[in-house]
């Protein structure tokens, strides 16, 4: 069984930065599509990030140029480094995985079958 574990989640002012990690378990990461997925309170989920088997990259619209996802294959570790954050990228994050390709794409088809419990990321103006 796949498991996730988010850290590094905090508050911090806006155009700061901060680093998720996520400890993926219980296989090979390197079979699987990892992503992030954020949801602010009031808000639908939000595909942020996510990286496949080639390592191909792939971004929200909203946070391109900004956050860049990476996967350290031996740590079983996914990163997402978040640079010039602003309030509206306040919201809890989750990590999440599936063999499958799950973003980008519609919402209703953002439902990667494993996902962490997530961590809460607070930006300040």
């Amino acid at each position: 069984e796949v498991t996730l574990e988010e850290s590094g989640g905090g508050s911090v002012q806006a155009g700061g930065s901060l680093r998720l990690s996520c400890v993926f378990s219980g296989h090979k990461i390197s079979l699987y599509f990892v992503g992030w997925i954020r949801q602010a309170p009031g808000k639908e989920r939000e595909g942020v990030a996510g990286i496949d088997r080639a390592g191909t990259t792939f971004y929200a619209d909203s946070v391109k140029g900004r956050f860049t996802i990476s996967v350290d294959t031996a740590k079983s570790t996914v990163y997402l480094e978040m640079g010039s954050l602003k309030p509206e990228d306040s919201a809890v994050y989750y990590c999440a995985a599936d063999y499958h390709r799950w973003f980008p794409g519609t919402v209703e088809a953002l439902k990667p079958n494993y996902w962490g419990e997530g961590t809460l990321v607070t930006i300040s103006s």
